[in-house]
């Protein structure tokens, strides 16, 4: 199920006295997280609206400044809560995908089609991003890796081409 709203960075402190915070980015680079207009807050029933008056990357970081947050006691009242983008906020390459839509794709064989499982997580703290696949043996790692993911159609499944045992289940088999 697509969601019409995505996490795209947490707010990790404050940045000065005036109400800006700093922000880790949960998309490709930070610059991309700055290049919003509006950012959402979830809350019960939905999710709130927030302009962005300025941001700005500081290296590995966002600083912003929002509508409505002047000092350091309103952005400190911010700090943990998780960001969200509108879908189309974004515009995605030929062939790209969000990483929010492979979660319960069913993961098929490239070559003969047979579904091996289902993508219950994405773990992307390292290099390379990490899919774990729910199999009828448990649960295994699947790196985004070419050899391994052949494409993702995230209106069908991901398509892939393991060596054996990748998908046997147990996390510890990558």
């Amino acid at each position: 199920m697509k969601h019409d709203y995505l996490e795209c960075g947490r707010i990790i402190n404050t940045h000065g006295f005036r109400g800006a915070v700093k922000l880790e980015s949960f998309c490709d680079t930070p610059r991309d997280l700055t290049s919003l207009k509006e950012i959402y807050f979830a809350q019960p029933g939905g999710y709130r609206s927030v302009s962005v008056r300025k941001a700005s990357v500081l290296g590995a970081f966002v600083v912003a400044e929002l509508e409505g947050i002047e000092s350091e006691d309103s952005a400190n009242a911010l700090r943990g809560k998780t960001v969200y983008a509108a879908r189309d906020a974004f515009r995605l390459p030929e062939g790209g995908y969000f990483l929010a839509d492979v979660i319960d794709l069913p993961v098929r064989d490239a070559d003969t089609g047979e579904t091996l499982g289902t993508v219950t997580s994405v773990d992307t703290r390292g290099r390379t991003n990490l899919f774990t696949v729910h199999t009828p043996q448990g649960d295994a790692l699947l790196p985004e890796v070419p050899q391994f993911v052949i494409r993702v159609d995230v209106t069908d499944a991901m398509y892939v081409r393991p060596i054996p045992g990748l998908l046997d289940g147990g996390a510890e088999n990558v």
